[in-house]
């Protein structure tokens, strides 16, 4: 093994021999400092160290086209350090290479663990391929902070994005860190989204009026496209969600007994929508294919529709009704049964809704409603009075 003093104008004349592939020329002056010299002309700096368990390691510090030799001597020295310290800097630059970035770990890992786990994970994949990969895909885990995500939801908010979009945003990230540090991953050690809290949402309150439903069923039925509008008519009939339409299926609907099974509810678990006799109706009236298995079958494709969007951004903009999303018919179900006296604990039942904090967003529809059943028991307590003949208690 050759040895010299290790100078630059050593390392730009240094020549590899004829007859070998490789040779390494040893610092006469730092131990374990060393050139490699290859016949193609590469040139390379090495620091050999032992580990913490007496093993000589050999650690690449760098070109010699891009180091400078006092450079290479110093990354050398720090190299020793480490490995007097406990810290093997061959293990080290090994687990960082090997440290994935985000998109590595959602195309990897998170996205098939999603799938085979999550119902909603097709929503969580639009919402990291739309919003987060592009901000934060290619950076390595260890490198994202909680600046960039505060950074990425600021931006978010000022494009017009809502609270619940962005708290979406920030909710994903949490979880897939939190499974990251689970799976004992590489550089997710500490979730950057710590810290962080979500905005808070503001529900929204859009309910039709009498006078809208109205403008809206003509709309509906002056649709071209029937089969589309039926299916957003039957939404308002029932209250049900809009895949519990979409995905419904003829097997699914009990004439007799008049509901439509829903086998995976959002809550995960089946619910049975009750189908009033103009649903039953409009449902009768539907045409019907022998092998026909949705009810709304797409014409196009003959599977159920992806999305309504389109029809009932048609219907909804012909009734002057441009602010009213699909998702509010549902509301307004809600509404007209509350104003109509109907308990809340029935429009929970009706809704699906599995807890009732969920339907109590209606009670304030009702004012006289509730009032009205507190005369209930006010005449109650009269009638029972000492002496009969519903003589006031309070002069």
């Amino acid at each position: 093994m050759p040895s010299a003093p290790l100078t630059a104008q050593f390392v730009r004349t240094a020549t590899c021999p004829a007859d070998r592939v490789k040779v390494d020329f040893f610092d006469t002056d730092q131990k374990g400092f060393l050139l490699e010299v290859r016949a193609s002309g590469g040139k390379t700096f090495y620091q050999r160290y032992f580990d913490a368990y007496g093993r000589q390691r050999q650690f690449k510090l760098g070109p010699a086209g891009v180091l400078s030799v006092e450079q290479a001597r110093r990354a050398g020295r720090s190299a020793v350090a480490e490995a007097l310290l406990g810290t093997d800097p061959q293990a080290r630059r090994q687990e960082l290479r090997s440290i994935p970035t985000l998109n590595q770990l959602v195309r990897d890992r998170y996205l098939p663990h999603a799938r085979a786990s999550k119902r909603s994970w097709k929503t969580d994949e639009i919402v990291l391929r739309i919003h987060i990969l592009p901000a934060l895909g290619r950076l390595t885990l260890d490198q994202i902070t909680g600046e960039h995500i505060a950074g990425l939801i600021n931006e978010m908010r000022a494009k017009g994005y809502a609270g619940g979009t962005t708290n979406r945003v920030l909710v994903l990230l949490r979880y897939v860190f939190n499974l990251a540090r689970k799976w004992n991953v590489p550089g997710a050690s500490v979730n950057p989204t710590a810290g962080l809290t979500t905005a808070p949402e503001v529900q929204r309150q859009r309910f039709l009026t009498p006078e809208e439903t109205q403008r809206l069923i003509a709309s509906i039925n002056a649709d071209d496209n029937q089969l589309a509008a039926k299916a957003i008519m039957l939404l308002l009939l029932t209250g049900a969600r809009r895949n519990e339409i979409t995905q419904a299926k003829w097997d699914h609907v009990d004439w007799k007994k008049q509901t439509l099974l829903v086998p995976v509810s959002k809550s995960g678990k089946p619910r049975i929508v009750a189908l009033n006799g103009t649903a039953i109706a409009l449902l009768q009236s539907l045409p019907r294919a022998a092998a026909a298995e949705h009810i709304f079958p797409s014409p196009i494709t003959g599977h159920p529709f992806a999305s309504l969007f389109y029809p009932w951004d048609r219907i909804r903009s012909r009734a002057g009704l441009v602010d009213v999303r699909l998702h509010d018919l549902r509301h307004s179900f809600a509404s007209f049964l509350v104003n109509q006296g109907v308990s809340l604990y029935v429009v929970q039942g009706l809704l699906g809704h599995t807890q009732p904090r969920m339907t109590q967003r209606y009670a304030h529809l009702a004012p006289q409603t509730l009032l009205d059943a507190a005369e209930v028991v006010a005449s109650l307590i009269q009638g029972a009075a000492p002496g009969g003949g519903g003589r006031p208690l309070v002069p």
